[in-house]
């Protein structure tokens, strides 16, 4: 009797324990709703006997079915903190999002070198076959918005907030950059009166840049449309991955040809999916090169809005 009461209390004193991390993670990386009075008008709804398959699928490493999408927030430490913001997207062939791996993992890096990331949580798996990217760019603009909109309680500079994604977010994080002058979505608040244009982008081996969606060609599709107005770029992809550094490539040359400041690293070997874990691979550096490209182009300088 007495050893029951004993491991009764040790497994009362865990639990408590456990929530009170689990309470501390919350309020040091807080996830925020994008849209607290319900999705867009024309909202794709999933079949509810899939939705059920779809949850119990969830892992530690991939998350299959996103209804109600938001944005965690991680904060740049005060004493680091430079004013510069960027939302993450992870990958996952808009079926499902590659969770720690291209979000957590590359928010927590995005810290160390002093920029607040904001991990966006989009829609998936894919509402519309034909056209998948479409209501994931409603939830990747509306979070460029929130961003912005609480640039000052976040210490950020609201001209210096960009946009990163992986292989079909490296594709949301492009059709982001480029399709902002129209709005995807009905006004909500205050929040979208502000511009969803990123100040930069950063397309990681991206996907789908081809026509139709298609990444065994080695070329553009009509998605691709870039002016003098597109934000600076940076990309990281390898030569292995498909047709994906074809393409990469193709788009820098649209950009040149817009004059808009963009940097492209094709590495010869690594495949896809890689994130920024470590590996033998020299690809494995590439966020490197990414926070040597923010420096110089003045996005890493601390700014008043950290003061």
């Amino acid at each position: 009797m007495r050893h029951s009461m004993l491991r009764a209390t040790i497994l009362m004193t865990v639990t408590v324990c456990a929530a009170c991390e689990s309470s501390a993670l919350a309020a040091d990386h807080p996830e925020i709703s994008l849209w607290p009075s319900g999705l867009p008008a024309g909202a794709r709804p999933i079949d509810a006997s899939r939705v059920e398959e779809l949850k119990g699928k969830l892992t530690e490493e991939r998350i299959y079915y996103v209804d109600a999408p938001s944005i965690t927030v991680y904060k740049a430490p005060r004493e680091t903190a430079n004013g510069c913001a960027v939302v993450v997207c992870p990958g996952g062939a808009y079926n499902i999002l590659a969770w720690p791996k291209e979000g957590l993992e590359v928010a927590e890096w995005f810290n160390s070198i002093g920029v607040t990331a904001v991990v966006l949580k989009y829609r998936v798996p894919r509402r519309d076959p034909a056209a998948p990217h479409v209501e994931p760019l409603q939830d990747a603009q509306r979070a460029v918005r929130l961003v912005r909109h609480h640039a000052k309680d976040w210490g950020v500079d609201a001209g210096r907030v960009g946009i990163l994604g992986f292989s079909a977010g490296g594709h949301l994080t492009a059709m982001t950059g480029m399709h902002w002058r129209k709005s995807s979505y009905d006004r909500v608040d205050e929040a979208d009166d502000l511009s969803c244009r990123p100040d930069f982008m950063c397309p990681i081996y991206a996907a789908y840049l081809g026509p139709d969606y298609n990444d065994r060609v080695a070329e553009l599709g009509e998605l691709v449309t870039v002016d003098a107005k597109t934000p600076p770029a940076f990309m990281a992809v390898t030569a292995d991955d498909s047709y994906r550094g074809p393409q990469a490539a193709l788009f820098f040359v649209e950009l040149k040809k817009a004059k808009v400041p963009a940097e492209l690293h094709i590495y010869s070997k690594g495949g896809h999916g890689y994130g920024i874990r470590p590996s033998e691979k020299p690809i494995s550096t590439w966020h490197h090169r990414l926070a040597d490209w923010l420096k110089l182009q003045g996005l890493l300088e601390e700014s008043k809005a950290t003061n």
